[in-house]
């Protein structure tokens, strides 16, 4: 082991008593944290003649990033852009003190910078540079700022690093032309090794095209807009998860499609690439997060984070519900809430194992909640009055849909004032009392005093009165049947009944006398009833003649 590898070993398995003792005897700071330092002296003592400043960096090709990456001894797979930014991360920052959660603190000419670092678009307000920023550290997580363990703990004998020696410019034109972003390189055994002055190894690469979605997409306004709301974007994703997959293509199309309902348009490429990205990202944290919540805890750092949501379990449970009576109807708002309020307890969600544990209390009470109102005598109730509102409403006018439509939203004022009217009445549903329930929705702007919308207003308070127990059953006023009929068709309907009953040819007179007799009677006594019938209908409609005149 040569006098270079054997300080690199050194450097990664010391502490950082012995790290500032290196750094004093080569004259270098002794401020910063262990591996803030660890990276400092390998980048001055070890990587010397490599140009490591955020310039020099962009200019390094791919097959020597392998190299150089694995010397700092962090991660070193992954596409070129991904390997530069990951270096300069581990050179420039420290991993505890730049994390998503605290890019809010920074300024918009930091963020700015870090994008100009980072290789990525610059324009933008500060929050969508902070959510540019805050992508690379989460696909960098874990990757950066912490040398591997078995370099800092070696079992047994220390296994040497080849430390690279940079090429000249002449020797990068000979060896490698940088590959574009979506070409990957793969090394090949050496086939051929050729000896220059400088000792330099050339080895032959082979260019492999792999398909790969483009790393700068086109910045549109659509795109701008949705990574503003991340956060919603991520929540939906994960209601699709719990029942869909993202190799379903069609449910996937359909999810997407589904967005401009929550008022995130994702039409063109780039935001359909960001959707579908963030979909991916999702699925993968699902089951790592399921994989984490069944396994013991990996790291110190991951038993402690779950120590202190066990103790902020009954905060959060006890919080639930009401965060989710706040967020009526909309579970994308409520996740989020109560993501914040994780926060705010000083929950790591960075973990899949604490993450995971948290939207799983979330599923768990949404599903408590989804059974007691499926045994809650008002849903049940509710149901059964928008049944009646609803009932053949696909027929009616816009505008009377909308009617019905306002009324089925306000079901709860709507049950009140039935219970108001029949308290005052002392149990009774006649026709002063529909009359009374007509008259107030009219008062609010309600246009109910209609021949379709009347009936089906006066039948649903009628089941409201007869749930509270207020009148019987029986004592509902029924709806009308589908088919309807003017004043001339009824008497035109009389008519033919009387003739078809002439037209029998009985072969006894007496047996035809009587079947006559009993025709007539059942004719008479529906004209009767229909009689009876458009007599009420009149007088109810006379009752709200004259309420409207005395207002």
């Amino acid at each position: 082991m040569s006098d270079a590898q054997a300080l690199l070993s050194e450097i990664h398995q010391a502490r950082l008593d012995r790290l500032k003792e290196i750094c004093a005897q080569h004259g270098l700071s002794r401020n910063g944290s262990v591996e803030f330092l660890r990276a400092r002296l390998i980048a001055d003592l070890i990587l010397k003649d490599w140009d490591l400043s955020p310039e020099g960096i962009s200019k390094i090709i791919n097959n020597e990033l392998g190299e150089v990456l694995a010397v700092f001894g962090i991660k070193k797979s992954g596409s070129i852009r991904e390997r530069r930014q990951r270096l300069y991360l581990h050179l420039n920052h420290d991993a505890k003190q730049l994390v998503p959660e605290k890019l809010d603190t920074l300024s918009r000419e930091k963020l700015h910078e870090l994008c100009v670092k980072l290789d990525l678009p610059r324009s933008g307000s500060k929050q969508i540079l902070t959510m540019r920023v805050a992508g690379v550290l989460m696909s960098q997580l874990g990757s950066w700022g912490q040398i591997k363990k078995s370099l800092r703990r070696p079992r047994g004998k220390v296994k040497a690093i080849s430390i690279p020696n940079p090429l000249e410019d002449d020797e990068q034109s000979i060896v490698h032309e940088e590959l574009p972003v979506n070409e990957e390189i793969i090394e090949a055994p050496p086939a051929e090794e050729i000896t220059e002055n400088n000792d330099v190894e050339i080895i032959e690469v082979i260019q492999a095209p792999v398909i790969a979605e483009p790393e700068h997409q086109e910045i549109t306004e659509e795109l701008l807009a949705i990574e503003k709301r991340q956060a919603e974007v991520d929540a939906l994703c994960r209601d699709f998860l719990l029942v869909g997959s993202i190799n379903d293509s069609e449910d996937v199309t359909a999810f997407i499609n589904s967005l401009s309902t929550h008022g995130l348009m994702a039409k063109d490429e780039s935001s359909i690439s960001f959707v579908r990205k963030r979909l991916n990202a999702l699925d993968s944290r699902s089951r790592q997060e399921k994989d984490a919540m069944h396994s013991l805890p990996g790291s110190w750092r991951e038993k402690e984070a779950l120590r202190s949501f066990e103790d902020a379990r009954t905060i959060l449970r006890d919080s639930l519900p009401e965060i989710i009576l706040e967020n009526p109807g909309d579970q994308v708002k409520a996740r989020m809430t109560f993501e914040e309020k994780a926060r705010e307890l000083g929950l790591d969600l960075r973990l899949p194992s604490i993450s995971g544990r948290l939207h799983a209390l979330f599923d768990l009470q949404i599903s408590l909640d989804d059974e007691i109102a499926a045994s809650d005598p008002r849903t049940a109730r509710r149901t059964r009055v928008t049944r009646v509102l609803q009932h053949g409403a696909v027929h009616l006018q816009p505008s009377e849909r909308r009617t019905l439509d306002r009324l089925e939203r306000n079901l709860s004022g709507f049950e009140q004032l039935c219970e108001a009217i029949f308290d005052k009445s002392e149990g009774n549903y006649d026709d002063a009392q529909q009359a009374l329930v007509v008259r107030f929705l009219e008062k609010k702007g309600y246009e109910v005093n209609t021949s379709e919308i009347r009936p089906r207003v006066v039948a649903a308070a009628g089941i409201i009165g007869a749930e509270l127990g207020y009148i019987t059953p029986g004592e509902i006023p029924r709806l009308a049947p589908g088919i309807k009929v003017s004043d001339t068709e009824i008497d035109s309907i009389i008519t033919d009944l009387k003739r078809l009953a002439q037209q029998f040819k009985p072969g006894n007179v007496e047996d035809s006398a009587d079947i006559d007799l009993e025709v007539a009677e059942s004719v008479a006594d529906a004209a009767d009833r229909v009689s009876k019938a458009r007599n009420k209908l009149d007088g109810v409609d006379d009752l709200l003649a004259r309420l409207r005149i005395s207002r």
